[in-house]
């Protein structure tokens, strides 16, 4: 389903966390279309990106690791094939924890715990 957004929310860590997230998968799918917030006073972070795995980057060529100050919680949302691409890069990045997911006609919802 080429042009779909994949949500990524950020929740119980700081703005770097939520960059370092973002970081992980920007390869796979490019810059987000919005920028977190500069301010740690924000507790939830949202970065929404544009899907298109027929001409996005590919993720498997530039895995990074990332670094964390602590756990964090995400819930990813999109495409089905979105939210698998997410879920791969970020448990080769991160320590993961799958904490449940939701799948409707056309989108998929998955919460994951991530660890430093």
């Amino acid at each position: 389903m080429p042009g779909t957004e994949l949500t990524v929310t950020v929740s119980g860590g700081t703005v770097a966390d939520a960059r370092a997230v973002v970081q992980v998968l920007e390869p796979a799918f490019g810059r987000p279309q919005e920028n977190l917030p500069a301010s740690d006073d924000v507790t939830v972070h949202t970065a929404r990106f544009a899907h298109d795995p027929a001409h996005g980057p590919s993720g498997s060529e530039h895995s990074v690791a990332g670094h964390l100050s602590g756990a964090v919680t995400l819930t990813v949302q999109g495409s089905p094939q979105a939210v698998a691409t997410a879920r791969e890069t970020l448990t080769h990045a991160f320590t993961t924890q799958d904490q449940g997911s939701v799948s409707g006609d056309q989108e998929q919802e998955c919460q994951l715990l991530l660890e430093p």
